[in-house]
């Protein structure tokens, strides 16, 4: 896909995480003193005006050039219900967010925010839809603190107005009078976050949610010990939209049990759950002196099947680590690790050629995707395949039957993911066509798939700034 200088700036400002300027959904004009605080008044101006940042959890442009992220995704929704568009307002910073919610500029901020004391006293809440903790990060390989007491003595950065601030003040208050961090007022956890891991300063606090996305790109992270629990994270309002809050209570609930709330949350967040330091930094090498050797490949192979390469390459690295020759005790064998018979059906003779293994590796994949129902959809149709290419397209279909029967939505990954590890329980797989399977495999194969290609994506775009720059 060819991205305009628009989204290509873009791209280049969400590997670092910045926030967006000139670019996005920003429409003409001021967004200042917006007309109401109530539905029936922003039905009448025509447009929702939501406030956010760019990053990763929030708003961002995904690998198709579509604007994507929890913030986005529930944000559209809620605009839908109230029978409008949407307008995103970017700013850099949280203090620059709060800032121009106060001044009028949006109708909610809906930017990762918790629900500080300090901010229930200027701003609404809206429903909670995240529970989240604060947690102190620092860079492996020094030494980590393991309480406040130790981290009296190493530099502490925060981000500017943000509820990280609002928690160390209470703790020097007190239990601990000497500690002391500094405030980066105009840069964004993630920057916060990259000084850490070039060991600018030694320790920041970051939310537990915006470390679990990117500890997967600076591995070097590790979490010493958490500063709160049970924190929510909240979308803020002007003081007097009560009328506008009511709307969202009303939209949350909705959301939730229809399972938009839990479907959303799965695509962004059901991957990051599984971290392997070790097993990261060794991708991230191989990534340089690898995947060179077979990008051209897995490039073919994705134009020939009309899948994205690198979706193709992560899947490739968690079946063999890109080894050719790589071999399973059960018999699977080469890049795409592909049985006898899937290799004889694809037209494989050599399993332990790359080339052919990777193009028929994918020619499977595609094949797999082609026998899934109408009614499975992107991101799901793509998932369900891959999670059919560890476990057999039988006992998928096995799961899909028993989602069925438990009165579970069968085309959705969220509830699979639930449903397939019931493969393994005799008080399920007893009635199934095809039996026992290890069900919880293609649940955290498709974690783990998820895993490299996301870091595969943002190294290979660190890459391309360093190169520009």
């Amino acid at each position: 896909m060819a991205y305009g200088p628009c989204l290509q700036t873009i791209a280049i400002l969400s590997v670092v995480g910045l926030g967006l300027s000139a670019c996005g959904d920003r429409g003409p004009g001021s967004a200042s003193n917006l007309p109401g605080g109530d539905p029936e008044a922003i039905r009448d101006a025509g447009e929702l005006v939501v406030l956010t940042r760019n990053a990763p959890t929030t708003w961002y442009y995904d690998r198709d050039g579509e604007p994507a992220g929890l913030e986005h995704d529930f944000a559209t929704a809620f605009a839908a219900h109230l029978g409008v568009p949407v307008r995103f307002e970017f700013h850099n910073s949280i203090g620059a967010i709060l800032a121009a919610l106060a001044n009028g500029e949006g109708h909610f901020a809906a930017a990762g925010l918790t629900g500080t004391e300090g901010r229930q006293e200027q701003f609404l809440l809206g429903p909670p839809y995240q529970t989240i903790a604060q947690q102190v990060v620092c860079r492996r390989g020094s030494r980590m603190p393991r309480d406040l007491d130790d981290l009296v003595d190493r530099s502490l950065m925060v981000t500017g107005s943000s509820s990280y601030i609002e928690r160390l003040h209470d703790i020097e208050a007190t239990t601990h009078p000497d500690l002391r961090w500094q405030v980066a007022d105009t840069a964004a956890t993630e920057i916060v976050l990259q000084r850490v891991w070039d060991s600018e300063v030694d320790c920041a606090v970051a939310d537990s949610n915006i470390v679990a996305i990117n500890r997967r790109y600076m591995p070097e992270l590790q979490v010493a010990f958490p500063l709160t629990d049970g924190e929510t994270l909240n979308w803020l309002l002007p003081a007097n939209a009560e009328g506008l809050r009511s709307a969202m209570e009303e939209w949350f609930e909705q959301a939730e049990n229809s399972g938009f709330i839990a479907t959303t949350r799965a695509r962004y967040y059901a991957h990051v759950e599984i971290f392997d330091y070790v097993d990261i930094a060794r991708f991230v090498r191989r990534i340089d002196n690898r995947l060179p050797h077979f990008r051209d490949t897995f490039e073919e192979a994705g134009r020939t099947y009309g899948i994205d390469w690198h979706l193709l390459a992560a899947q490739a690295y968690q079946e063999s680590h890109w080894e050719p020759t790589a071999r399973s005790p059960t018999g699977v064998r080469g890049m795409m690790m592909l049985t006898l018979p899937t290799a004889r059906e694809v037209g494989v003779d050599n399993r332990l050629d790359p080339e052919q293994s990777i193009l028929g590796g994918a020619r499977y994949l595609a094949n797999l995707e082609s026998r899934l129902p109408d009614s499975v959809t992107e991101p799901d149709r793509t998932w369900k395949a891959l999670a059919a290419y560890n476990v057999g397209m039988g006992h998928l279909y096995d799961a899909r039957a028993l989602a069925r029967r438990l009165e579970r939505d069968p085309d959705a990954w969220h509830e699979m993911r639930e449903v397939l590890p019931l493969l393994a329980d005799p008080d399920y797989y007893q009635d199934l066509r095809f039996g026992y399977a290890r069900g919880n495999e293609p649940v955290q194969y498709l974690q783990r798939i998820r895993n490299y290609e996301d870091i595969l994506r943002r190294h290979l775009e660190q890459q391309a700034v360093a190169t520009a720059d």
